[in-house]
């Protein structure tokens, strides 16, 4: 094994709580000791958690039926639990004499330039430290409008981040299953996957546990994201015994190892391409398209034929061709009334002080 090779372990709120959704500790010291043992081998280790909320939650008596909806009572719970939470991971590493640091990161420590290498540094420093960072998304503040909404995603930027080479989903499931064991007996274990299809990410499902945010799709769609900085990761059973070491050494039918992509994207495409929710689609003649594909240019307003939704400058949209297959998305540079407006003019018919790009080429992403 290379020497300091770095590993990002994630566990969700489903594989941390038990039946009352409250914080089970002994599944932090087991993830601890794991972490402790990967150490022991030379690795690196990041851990990403979940659970604030619930470990918030009994000690304001809101645990079970209790439990609240709306999204401000459960920052205010997080706040609370993210102190309860850190504890538990804190005397947990203690018995193994390692020191862990907390960092709460917020979807703008990834996209505005000057706070992403101020994260970076951060965390690389606290590995050259000796330390185990613990990561979890800051709910307490976070907007509604710009947060991750599941830690799945973080972890997928955070591998990309500390130039991982390897991204543990610690999960309540063996994996990526072919089907919904619940409904279908004979779903099966997925161990491999090189390509994201239809098919597969229909597997997947969609939302998780009422107590955790994510589920596969959302640790699909973080695969996703490392696969295309690079970044091999392997979802797999939190209750596995010696799950964490198993999985990093690709121990066989340990879960599902999503294989990492030759060709890679930067930080901010990826945040990009799949972390930002769309907020409209910008369709686009051949002639666009095709430059868009295989010349690397920009969009100008002359290639679009149609805009729809609603979105501002700044906003992420998706991009369709002449059939409506979407193949790209990207930050516009014109509100959507100014776009529709501008729909099919050349440079030259633009007023004064319009964007000539309706999106610029280093705000653009080819999806896969």
């Amino acid at each position: 094994m290379p020497s300091h090779q770095t590993v990002v372990a994630k566990i969700g709120t489903s594989s941390l709580t038990n039946d009352d959704g409250a914080v089970d500790e002994q599944a932090i010291v087991k993830l601890c000791a794991e972490v402790a043992e990967l150490r022991g081998l030379g690795y690196r280790v990041v851990v990403v958690t979940s659970g604030a909320i619930a470990a918030g939650l009994p000690e304001l008596g809101l645990g079970g039926d209790k439990r609240p909806t709306d999204s401000i009572t459960l920052q205010a719970v997080s706040a609370v639990g993210q102190l309860n939470l850190m504890r538990v991971y804190k005397a947990a590493f203690a018995d193994h004499d390692i020191v862990m640091g907390q960092a709460l990161l917020a979807p703008l420590d990834f996209t505005i330039r000057s706070q992403y290498l101020q994260a970076r540094n951060t965390l690389e420093r606290l590995l050259e430290l000796d330390v185990v960072p613990v990561i979890n998304e800051n709910d307490a503040i976070a907007d509604d409008e710009i947060r991750f909404g599941d830690n799945d995603r973080i972890a997928a930027l955070v591998a990309h981040l500390v130039s991982a080479q390897q991204l543990v989903l610690l999960t309540d499931t063996p994996g990526v299953l072919t089907a919904d064991p619940r409904i279908d007996d004979s779903a099966s274990l997925i161990e491999e996957i090189v390509e994201f299809d239809q098919q597969l990410e229909s597997a997947a499902g969609s939302a998780g546990t009422v107590r955790g945010s994510g589920g596969m799709a959302s640790k699909v769609s973080a695969a996703k994201i490392a696969s295309w900085s690079g970044v091999r990761t392997i979802i797999a059973h939190a209750a596995r015994d010696r799950v964490l070491c198993d999985a990093v050494q690709l121990e066989s039918g340990v879960g599902t190892v999503v294989v990492p992509r030759r060709s890679t994207l930067g930080a901010r495409k990826l945040w990009i391409a799949f972390a930002l929710g769309s907020s409209g689609t910008v369709t686009v003649d051949a002639g666009a398209k095709q430059a868009l594909q295989t010349s690397g240019r920009s969009l100008l307003p002359a290639g679009v034929a149609s805009v729809a939704g609603t979105f501002d400058i700044g906003d992420a949209v998706e991009i369709a061709g002449p059939a409506g297959e979407v193949f790209a998305k990207g930050l516009v540079r014109q509100g959507s009334q100014e776009l529709a407006a501008n729909a099919g003019k050349k440079s030259g018919e633009l007023g004064d002080g319009v964007a000539t790009a309706a999106i610029h080429r280093d705000d653009l992403v080819m999806l896969p």
